[in-house]
């Protein structure tokens, strides 16, 4: 069964849902750049791993210490006997403990060289958020961006800050950047919002070869029906976090109602 949204669905945002999500996306968005491409090219689903020791990782609590009744304290042996100072009791407290996340990515290979041609990236929302996540991503994007490889950054999250571009005319839900190395410092950003579909994409390739168009759309669509994601979503509740727009969420409240009404 199709998302009764025609583009991003904001509720697969929620933890519940967004990790399958973005593993389910990037597998299925291969084998559609796979179909596509010539045999001078393969397509590589990667993986990068990092510990992360942010707000909202795994914790770990600390009991309180337990003090000695006066009983005990009287048994004490006489050596020690005569005033006794009041122990320090611990508060409960908490340590983060490094998680580790697995993000897996595409790119897109040359076959006689292996060499990158072109890095796809789905943001999460460590990649989004201040932290181990972020930093070591943003460190890959600088490199990408100072290299020959083709980048293409797909944010389909509203959480966080979004990754670094000059000139966006104005905030965007979400947005997908196509940053072709010959062309930079120049790209094209496509941002759209909750009425309209995922864009149609131009991948680059190498020099000569002529690009591949990728309809987003369709793909998003198989995803969400093999993952059975509207047996599982609560469309009576207000998606997560951040809030929406007033007229955003307005037309979101109007749209779900004729879709159940149908």
């Amino acid at each position: 069964m199709p998302s009764p949204l025609p583009g991003m669905d904001p509720y697969l945002e929620q933890p519940a849902f967004w990790s399958s999500f973005h593993s389910r996306f990037i597998v299925a968005l291969a084998d559609a750049i796979e179909a596509e491409l010539s045999a001078d090219y393969y397509v590589e689903v990667e993986a990068h791993t990092y510990l992360d020791d942010s707000a909202g990782g795994v914790l770990i609590g600390i009991p309180d210490v337990v003090v000695a009744a006066q009983s005990e304290v009287d048994q004490l042996p006489t050596a020690i006997a005569g005033p006794i100072a009041v122990q320090v009791k611990p508060q409960p407290v908490e340590v983060p403990v490094p998680e580790a996340i697995t993000e897996r990515y595409v790119e897109i290979r040359d076959v006689a060289t292996g060499a990158v041609i072109t890095a796809i990236e789905l943001l999460s929302p460590k990649n989004k958020r201040a932290g181990s996540g972020r930093t070591s991503y943003v460190e890959k994007r600088v490199q990408v961006l100072g290299s020959a490889t083709h980048l293409v950054e797909v944010e389909l999250l509203r959480t966080g800050e979004a990754m670094r571009v000059l000139g966006a005319a104005e905030p965007l839900l979400y947005r997908i950047l196509v940053s072709p190395s010959d062309r930079r410092p120049q790209a094209d950003l496509y941002g759209f919002g909750l009425q309209q579909p995922l864009p149609d994409i131009v991948l680059p390739l190498k020099p000569g070869d002529t690009p591949i168009a990728i309809a987003l759309q369709p793909i998003f669509d198989g995803v969400y029906d093999r993952g059975r994601y509207h047996a599982r979503i609560d469309y009576t509740q207000l998606p997560p976090p951040p809030a929406l727009a007033e007229a955003d969420q307005r037309w979101l409240a109007e749209h779900l109602q004729r879709q159940g009404d149908a």
